[in-house]
């Protein structure tokens, strides 16, 4: 399979979007596990431990070979200091601009991506691709909606997660194409969940009080973060940095699906046309043809 073959482009777009349903499917788990009492903390401690053990155990059980030298050194850097970093700016932004304000805020990202990949010389800056991104975040405008208020200090701390998590992206493409996907992820996994860790047991962790929230914080760490952080990192190596970000932008679109059908809440007109754009940008980049790639670094 080449890197121009249609069916690697197509392959890797499944899986990205099989990833965002997954990543969108977070927000509603995070919104039961609180209400049962949960922490951030804890919350990020647990999701990141149990989804780094047991890919850590599928790796021993199939006796895949572990990242080593300096790509394990960039996968730990992703995980204990660009996954936390950004959950840190992110959480934290939250208490000094709205929710509508900072999400709209991190899901600059793509275009961020986009905009760097180009500067680097590893992404071609076509007009149709531009039109994916700028497509995908007008959706995104119509699709979070609400206030936009924030103070400077809630806008810089919003723009610092977009900034992080995109070169965390970045990054990713060249480390996942060395190490592969679920080596790449489950080094990542174990990485936050080690400092996740120290923060949580600085801070007093609030462990799950009944079985429901046990459940809900095991959906949290197989399903939205093991399964979800693995399907990314398999569609960037096969569509690239950029158009793994702007595919991604289809998580706000299953979050307010998912709202609706387990949470009760209204779908808007608004919300249904941003919605329809998303998903416009996520098929012309599925039809769009394979960038040109550089040649996949051996395995360190």
């Amino acid at each position: 399979m080449t890197p121009h073959d249609p069916a690697q482009r197509m392959s890797g777009a499944l899986w990205i979007l099989a990833s965002a349903t997954a990543f969108g499917a977070l927000a509603i788990f995070a919104r039961y596990a609180f209400a049962d009492g949960m922490t951030v903390p804890t919350l990020l401690f647990l999701r990141f431990a149990i989804a780094g053990v047991f890919m850590a155990c599928y790796m021993l059980a199939t006796r895949a070979r572990w990242p080593r030298g300096r790509v394990l050194v960039t996968l730990i850097l992703m995980g204990g200091v660009g996954y936390v970093g950004q959950s840190w700016c992110y959480f934290t932004a939250l208490q000094h601009a709205s929710a509508g304000l900072t999400a709209l805020l991190l899901y600059l990202y793509p275009v961020i991506v986009t905009l760097l990949m180009a500067a680097a010389g590893r992404q071609r800056l076509t007009r149709y691709r531009l039109m994916a991104v700028a497509t995908a975040f007008f959706g995104t405008v119509l699709t979070i909606g609400g206030s936009v208020a924030g103070s400077p200090l809630g806008i810089a701390l919003g723009l610092g997660a977009a900034l992080i998590y995109s070169i965390y992206i970045i990054t990713g493409e060249r480390a996942t194409a060395a190490a592969g996907a679920i080596p790449a992820a489950t080094v990542v996994m174990l990485a936050a969940g080690v400092v996740n860790g120290g923060i949580a047991l600085a801070q007093g962790p609030a462990w799950p009080a009944t079985l429901g929230t046990w459940s809900i914080i095991f959906g949290i760490a197989l399903l939205s973060t093991a399964f979800a952080m693995v399907g990314f990192f398999a569609g960037v190596r096969r569509i690239g940095a950029a158009d793994g970000a702007t595919l991604s932008t289809l998580e706000p679109v299953v979050t307010i699906a998912l709202a609706a059908l387990l949470l009760g809440e209204t779908i808007g007109p608004w919300q249904l046309a941003g919605g329809a754009l998303i998903l416009a940008a996520v098929i012309a980049l599925v039809r769009a043809g394979r960038r040109p790639t550089l040649p996949t670094p051996e395995p360190a």
